[in-house]
């Protein structure tokens, strides 16, 4: 049984990673729907929560049937890490997550996320003022290192561990590849197996098919995965897992009916939490990905991607799954 502090999450966790303008309550819902056992929101900015910005507010909404959920957080301050840290528990997360693994240059160029990579001993201390103003378990989520020449994560793994904290995620790539060329998980697997670790491991990077993910927890002996991009319009993948380990057999894919269903839900959800505007436009970015491979689809994705209202769009939603349904009775 992993546990992250009182928190127990099966053999072998499937965790949904924190993914900037993805990772909202509506997304969180249909991969729980779908296995997901433990989901993070996307990360917030401490310095935007001590400000009271509206959007780092918004993105503390997590829900019950969420549980058990991370709130991440990032920046380079201790005192505005701490006191971010202090607001999170507001809330009532069932664990605080601190981001040093975002590679993106707005993020990098004011020292937070993987700009930290650079310094450990900033980053040891950033660490300690979260787990010193919480009770609630604190995860870190990283990456390998800077670049190729700093891989210093096995050194950032104990040190981290001696702070306090409850887990960790790697993410198998150093911040200067960002997400190209293969993750490698090599140094996971080294930290997992090094006697002096106490803590869960978790692995993420490349993980896109149950035969992989098998593979890699065979291989690396890592206490479960995190997965962030295939996740994306393909819930499915947390139960296709979850299958493949139980039985070795894969799951057939979602027939079209399944993928306009939790498109739909998706949807639903994003209208209700940011209002039929934003819920709408947000919603967009994610078509192309529920539904991949369908021929022809270009003249749907041209009204998925154009319509306001959220009537117009269900009914298009609708004509899909009638239009694809017919074309796979013919076949």
């Amino acid at each position: 049984m992993v546990k992250i502090g009182n928190i127990e999450l099966g053999d072998f966790p499937l965790l949904l990673a924190p993914m900037e303008d993805v990772s909202d309550p509506p997304f969180r819902a249909v991969c729980k729907d779908n296995g997901a056992d433990l989901m993070y929101t996307e990360f917030i900015s401490s310095e935007g929560l001590i400000r009271d910005a509206i959007k780092s507010r918004k993105k503390l909404d997590i829900f019950d049937y969420e549980r058990p959920i991370g709130i991440q957080i990032f920046g380079g301050d201790e005192e505005a890490m701490a006191m971010a840290t202090q607001i999170v528990d507001t809330v009532n997360p069932d664990l605080v997550d601190i981001n040093f693994g975002c590679p993106v240059k707005k993020v990098v160029c004011k020292g937070a996320g993987a700009g930290v990579l650079k310094d450990i001993e900033l980053m040891v201390r950033l660490t300690e003022a979260v787990v010193k103003s919480t009770k609630l378990p604190v995860t870190v989520k990283t990456r390998l290192g800077w670049d190729e020449n700093s891989k210093n994560v096995e050194d950032v793994a104990k040190r981290l561990q001696d702070v306090g904290i409850a887990a960790l995620s790697i993410h198998g790539r150093t911040r200067a590849q960002m997400y190209k060329g293969e993750a490698d998980w090599t140094l996971i697997g080294k930290i997992k197996n090094n006697p002096n670790i106490k803590i869960p491991i978790f692995g993420n990077g490349d993980i896109d098919s149950p035969q992989k993910a098998v593979e890699y927890k065979n291989r690396y002996g890592i206490d479960g995965v995190m997965i962030g991009r295939a996740a994306i319009g393909y819930p499915w993948i947390f139960n296709e897992i979850k299958h493949y380990m139980a039985t070795g057999q894969l799951l057939p894919s979602p027939t079209i009916a399944q993928r306009v269903e939790v498109c739909r839900k998706h949807l639903t959800k994003s209208v209700e939490w940011k209002g039929e505007g934003l819920g709408v436009l947000e919603m967009r970015r994610h078509y192309t990905s529920y539904f991949k491979g369908l021929n022809h689809f270009k003249e749907f994705r041209t009204k998925l991607v154009t319509l306001n209202k959220l009537e117009e769009v269900l009914a298009i939603i609708s004509q899909v799954e009638e239009h694809y349904t017919r074309e796979v009775a013919q076949q």
